[in-house]
């Protein structure tokens, strides 16, 4: 009886051992969870752009970069489309700034051809990782990385004919700042194309802090010293905006 107690004793102690081992496996569990959460979407953001008193966003981490590579991507953002629209010639020099994956990167050094070239810019070192392999991997030569801070861009003066930024701009920290260098960085038919997710559609299933009206983009462009040169409205979810310097 007594060996009988102390087995049974010691099988309920194990089992309370498992199941506490257990729920400290999904205490740390939430907890990264939580922790991606916040990577993911706010790494900076909450502040105020002086000109249009737009929230600025926070960036995306590079754990959210399978998104960007989403089977569902083209018919829902037409990508081929927003290429076109860029009309890019063999032999141009082309900023993909806020690079993510590469998924831009990818389509705009073929467009641009051995003779052209790709400067796939990214705050993140994980981002520009997932970019190099995939030049690598494609056989891209025309691909160049180039590691950005918040408020440089690090671009050669005056040598980039278009600086495009997809679904980017909203999330830049400091956008005064960064646009005032590409600016200098911009050839004499240099441009900047933005891609950003249209605020006046409630349509778009992208949370409001995220997209941007075509008013709040004149607004802070112009403040710096550019003028819209060309919009497109014929991308499903985004607008498409080419500026230049005024």
């Amino acid at each position: 009886m007594i060996v009988g107690h102390a087995v049974r004793r010691g099988s309920v102690q194990a089992h309370m051992m498992i199941r506490m081992r257990r729920l400290l496996a999904l205490l740390v569990l939430v907890i990264a969870v939580g922790v991606t959460a916040v990577v993911l979407a706010v790494q900076q953001g909450g502040a105020v752009h002086p000109v249009s008193g737009r929230v600025i966003a926070g960036v995306m981490g590079h754990q959210g970069a399978p998104w960007l590579d989403r089977g569902e991507r083209e018919q829902e953002e037409r990508p081929s489309l927003a290429i076109r629209e860029l009309q890019l010639r063999p032999g141009m020099v082309v900023a993909d700034f806020g690079a993510g994956s590469g998924y831009y990167t990818e389509r705009l050094a073929r467009e641009v051809g051995s003779s052209g070239k790709v400067l796939a810019v990214d705050l993140q070192p994980e981002m520009l990782a997932l970019v190099g392999a995939r030049a690598r991997t494609l056989g891209l030569a025309n691909v160049e990385l180039v590691r950005s801070t918040q408020d440089d861009p690090r671009l050669p003066t005056g040598g980039v004919d278009l600086i495009l930024m997809v679904d980017v701009y909203h999330e830049l920290a400091e956008p005064q700042r960064v646009l005032r260098r590409m600016k200098a960085a911009l050839s004499p038919r240099g441009r900047i194309a933005i891609l950003e997710f249209r605020k006046e559609d409630p349509r778009v299933p992208i949370r409001a802090e995220h997209k941007m009206s075509v008013q709040q983009a004149v607004q802070e462009f112009d403040a710096e010293g550019y003028l819209l040169d060309r919009r497109v409205d014929s991308l499903p979810w985004q607008h498409l905006l080419l500026f230049r310097v005024r």
